[in-house]
């Protein structure tokens, strides 16, 4: 088929390997297996077309933190979904860090897992689709969601796939105050994972990015109880 979507799993776990890729080869996807991290980036290297990267944490020799943060160091914007069993909050903010897109824990229910893949293709297909603004413009700022360039005068910022998923759902919501439920449902697709505090860590990493002055923000502002409102023009602060 030529619009089957190809998703390379990442495990070592020979046994789960081979049964995500059972079912995602029953739901009609075009699946490969890389057992370790530099085989999976050469399979990435050598085949463009693939789509998405189920990518296991814990991996011989180069940990699934690593071989993402080669990908987007790259200037690979592929989707990844990380898998790992450990429970700590932390870890799935490196994920994040490294540039994961999803954060699954295992063991997981399968139904899951599938949701997660479309989801991210899903938002992969809509992203690359037309009728969206891709480039936009507010304070000294300047992003292109194509590329993943952002700057802020003269200097050049380096966003992770989920800062930039946040930052385009505030942009589309301008004036709408946004609770953190919301955030997480609509950006992380977890709502009932990730915690509240992890909105909050994410939008002060967007306003050191683009405010002036980060204690005193213009245009990420935080609606007291609620949640957070983006404003282009920019405005006083709301206290927190």
């Amino acid at each position: 088929m030529a619009d089957q979507k190809h998703i390379l799993i990442v495990e070592d776990e020979a046994h789960l390997a081979h049964g995500i890729k059972f079912n995602l080869d029953d739901e009609g996807y075009l699946t490969s297996i890389a057992p370790d991290g530099p085989t999976a980036l050469r399979l990435i290297d050598q085949q463009p077309g693939i789509h998405l990267v189920i990518l296991d944490l814990m991996l011989p020799g180069m940990s699934g933190y690593a071989v993402c943060e080669s990908l987007r160091q790259a200037g690979n914007h592929v989707p990844v979904l990380m898998l790992s069993a450990r429970t700590l909050a932390e870890d799935r903010i490196r994920g994040y860090d490294v540039g994961a897109d999803q954060y699954l824990q295992k063991p997981f229910e399968l139904d899951e897992l599938l949701a997660m893949v479309r989801n991210l293709l899903g938002r992969s297909q809509r992203e690359a689709g037309g009728g969206r603004q891709n480039v936009y413009e507010f304070g000294r700022a300047r992003v292109n969601f194509d590329t993943y360039e952002a700057t802020v005068g003269d200097q050049e910022l380096r966003l992770t796939p989920i800062e930039m998923s946040l930052l385009r759902y505030f942009i589309e919501n301008e004036g709408r105050v946004l609770n953190r439920a919301e955030l997480l449902e609509r950006v992380w697709r977890q709502p009932f994972i990730e915690t509240t505090r992890t909105i909050d860590n994410f939008v002060m990493r967007l306003r050191k990015y683009f405010e002036q002055d980060p204690t005193e923000p213009r245009h990420f502002l935080s609606v007291r109880g609620v949640g957070y409102r983006f404003v282009r023009a920019g405005e006083d602060a709301a206290a927190d």
